[in-house]
């Protein structure tokens, strides 16, 4: 207690350390990879990447999302909404590529985000991921059960125990839902490519389902229903938009199967773009064909699908798309459950949580003890709590972690310690600042200015010229070694654009449970986190200087032993 003391009163130092340090890609690679004593196998193709995106994203999402957006919100300009979320989704993948090919290790954006933006920021961001697949499969789970009952023709709370004694939020118990994250948690922790095998052969499954309902709704088309394309104008498309991107959560997931993979150079480009690409073609055609079936007024908001196929006589048909949606959950729930079981072990090697969570096992390949952890806080949840969670919740600290992984890369080609030169590295600390300022300004704009567009030809023109002065006045400092995202400042500064955008159309009770949520996890780093990875870091500095010291020791004394013999 004396030591913990003693580091609490210099954790204004500290602070400053952790702040300014960055890690190095060697050390995540191989250093913080020796920390689980054992490797992950290495076992998966561009394929297994594929369909685990496939399988990670198209989940409850699109059944739900869809009517409620097209109704309240969008109207038939729903997929216009889609196509607008799938460009921020896919402007995200690919700054996660590069990442992910140069730093293939388990920690997704935790280990990108500690390279270049230091390990304050990358634990914030970590937190809230953390919280959102906690939070999310929790919400899938019991989505489960009520997809389950309407499959065998039951309410959800006939599956349901009542336990009167607690609060109305918390005493509809639902054991199925546990039940499933056992499952899941089994299959995760047994080996990624039998989950990998299980999740696409789900996948294609659930592929033939959506084939089914994109031809079915065409066939069953109305193309009345979209005379009034647009009845919420292009507001009412951005804000579906922000809300719609929560389908899209999950393919950062596939990020943190990158130490897992073959030939991440080759595998993860394809995987990660190839599924994104897939996704986005599959929910513009289930929105249209939605759309095409029902007057948008008319689409009921928690089974849109189900209840257009009664509305045009195919009443049968709701039992194909419970079906689908079943095998979308559950793939969801594995890819999620692959996936924070990989954050926490690499957020478990800087030691920013216990070690014992970074802990491969030596037969599987697998955390299993950060996958029984998450998954039994996911149950926990899933168990008790009446999840009435708006998807935009959990969409604005995924955006905000999106924005930021754009952020380091910017970073990550512009700036290299000891390379970069002073008046390099400013131009670019302005003209990041200027492209984080215009994009804020061009979303505050349009949250409070209804009608003037007059903002936009100041916010606009200074976004655009700062990402230009970037481009051609300031040098490039680090060139990817295997894959690198084109259009380099020009698609990572898009990336920021768009999600900070997005991150403007969300309402103030999502931004109320960030900051609740990001005091959380800073009393917590502040409290714990801080000291425990800089007493790590110093150690390892430490280790490392004796180490040279005795190769160095060793060389002199060869040196002097050849010198004597030659004498």
């Amino acid at each position: 207690m004396g030591n913990y003391f003693k580091a609490l009163k210099e954790t204004p130092s500290r602070f400053v350390d952790r702040l300014l340090t960055r890690s190095q890609d060697s050390v995540e690679i191989h250093d913080m990879k020796a920390r689980s004593g054992h490797e992950m196998k290495k076992t998966l193709t561009w394929w297994d990447l594929m369909w685990f995106g496939v399988g990670a994203v198209i989940g409850s999402g699109i059944f739900v999302l869809t009517g409620q957006e097209a109704r309240d919100s969008a109207g038939p300009a729903v997929v216009v909404s889609f196509v607008v979320s799938g460009v921020s989704a896919m402007l995200s993948v690919f700054c996660y590529t590069e990442f992910a090919v140069e730093i293939p290790v388990a920690g997704g954006s935790f280990a990108y985000l500690r390279v270049e933006l230091g390990d304050f920021m990358a634990f914030i961001a970590a937190g809230n991921i953390i919280l959102q697949y906690i939070v999310g499969g929790a919400a899938v789970a019991r989505s489960w059960t009520s997809y389950f009952a309407t499959l065998l023709n039951h309410k959800p709370d006939d599956f349901r125990i009542v336990a009167n004694s607690l609060h109305e939020d918390y005493n509809h118990l639902d054991p199925i839902s546990v039940g499933v994250c056992v499952i899941i948690c089994v299959l995760a922790a047994i080996g990624t490519k039998g989950s990998s095998v299980f999740n696409y052969i789900a996948s294609i499954i659930h592929m033939l389902v959506i084939l089914f309902i994109v031809i079915a709704g065409f066939i069953r088309a109305d193309f009345k229903n979209y005379s009034d394309f647009a009845p919420f104008g292009a507001r009412g498309v951005f804000k579906s938009a922000s809300v719609l991107f929560f389908a899209y959560i999950g393919f950062d997931a596939v990020s943190t199967m990158a130490e897992e993979t073959k030939n991440p150079g080759r595998d993860i480009p394809i995987g990660l773009v190839g599924s994104m690409v897939l996704t986005t073609v599959c929910y513009c055609l289930m929105a249209a064909a939605l759309c095409l079936m029902q007057p948008y007024g008319m689409i009921d908001p928690d089974a849109p699908f189900s209840v257009a196929f009664s509305a045009v006589g195919w009443d049968w048909a709701k039992y194909l798309v419970a079906f689908g949606a079943l095998k979308g959950m559950t793939t969801v729930l594995l890819v999620g459950a692959i996936g924070q079981a990989r954050y926490m072990t690499h957020i478990a090697r800087a030691h920013m949580m216990p070690p014992w969570l970074a802990h491969v096992n030596a037969k599987t390949g697998t955390p299993i003890n950060a996958t029984v952890i998450m998954l039994t806080a996911t149950a926990l949840i899933a168990f008790f709590t009446k999840l009435g969670i708006l998807a935009d919740l959990l969409s604005v600290s995924t955006l905000f972690i999106f924005m930021l992984v754009a952020v380091a890369l910017l970073v990550r080609r512009y700036y290299v310690t000891g390379e970069t030169s002073s008046s390099d590295r400013t131009k670019f600390l302005v003209f990041l600042g200027l492209i984080l300022a215009s994009s804020a300004a061009t979303a505050v704009y349009w949250d409070l200015e209804k009608d003037s567009w007059i903002g936009y030809c100041v916010t606009v023109p200074i976004w655009f010229l700062s990402t230009a002065g970037m481009k051609f006045l300031v040098a490039q400092a680090r060139a990817p070694k295997l894959w690198g995202v084109p259009l380099v400042p020009w698609l990572p500064s898009a990336s920021i654009a768009i999600n900070i955008f997005l991150l403007g159309s969300i309402d103030a009770k999502s931004y109320i449970r960030f900051a609740i949520w990001t005091g959380v996890l800073l009393v917590y780093y502040f409290l714990f986190g801080l000291h425990a990875t800089y007493d790590t870091a110093k150690e390892t500095l430490k280790e490392k200087m004796a180490l040279q010291n005795a190769e160095e020791g060793s060389v002199a004394a060869e040196s002097s032993g050849a010198a004597t013999s030659d004498h």
